[in-house]
């Protein structure tokens, strides 16, 4: 039987990460703008969320202003344990 990508990824300590990026358009400076962004990452260094600032400074206009994050872990110690047996069905 193969585990799943989305439990691994979970195992390895991935959770969800909502991201609120506060911007300013070049046309309208004074203009502060909010972009809400979730996905799963893997605290405390984030790689997705790195990866997508650094794909936003190369392609967006929106210089960023500020970052203000949320994560929680999608799986706990307390939400699976290890079985200590086996069962077999005929």
């Amino acid at each position: 039987m193969e585990v799943s990508s989305d439990f691994r990824r979970r195992i390895l300590g991935y959770g969800l990460l909502t991201a609120e990026i506060l911007y300013r358009m070049p046309d309208h400076p004074k203009l502060l703008q909010s972009f809400l962004w979730q996905t799963e990452d893997m605290a405390p260094h984030f790689p997705e969320l790195n990866k997508f600032l650094k794909f936003w400074e190369r392609e967006i206009e929106g210089r960023i202003h500020a970052v203000r994050i949320a994560h929680q872990d999608l799986l706990e110690p307390v939400d699976y344990r290890y079985a200590k047996g086996e069962i077999q069905l005929h």
